[in-house]
């Protein structure tokens, strides 16, 4: 993942409320997915393992989400143990296992809440966050980017 992306995903994540929280381990998961399969592809093995690891760990945050008193949270809790076999086998094979199924399970479930997210009008999870209003601006040779804030003292922590 690139520095770019981090930055991003990090706005995104301060900005977001629990639906959009969802879609966004969803494409971070596809991230680490796509990084492991392109690892094992160069012959970076370990590197590969590394990123099975990270899309592991997205997809038990997933798990941990579930709400249990639903029983398509049950449904779901069996499509993500398959999911997640299929990752346990890559990391032990050290190649993709079942990628393309593993990308069609999950692809339809982060479009599912892609959905479930543009109805959900709840506030942002993370409270007393800076409030981003981004802009560019040119500079010598550059483009830089501008962000503007009220609130540039009460963020973080209150004590």
């Amino acid at each position: 993942m690139t520095q770019t992306q981090k930055k991003e995903y990090t706005a995104r994540v301060a900005q977001a409320n629990r639906s959009e929280l969802v879609v966004i381990i969803y494409e971070l998961f596809f991230i680490a997915m796509d990084e492991a399969e392109q690892a094992f592809k160069k012959g970076k093995l370990e590197e590969g393992v590394k990123e099975i690891k990270r899309a592991e760990g997205f997809l038990q945050e997933l798990m941990g989400s579930l709400d249990k008193r639903y029983e398509v949270a049950q449904n779901l809790m069996n499509l993500y143990r398959y999911v997640y076999e299929q990752l346990i086998f890559s990391a032990i094979r050290r190649k993709m296992v079942h990628a393309d199924t593993v990308r069609e399970v999950m692809g339809k479930l982060k479009d599912a809440f892609i959905e479930v997210a543009k109805e959900d009008d709840s506030a942002p999870v993370m409270e007393n966050t800076q409030q981003l209003y981004a802009g560019l601006t040119y500079g010598k040779g550059a483009l830089n980017e501008v962000l503007l804030s009220d609130d540039a003292d009460n963020r973080g922590y209150r004590i």
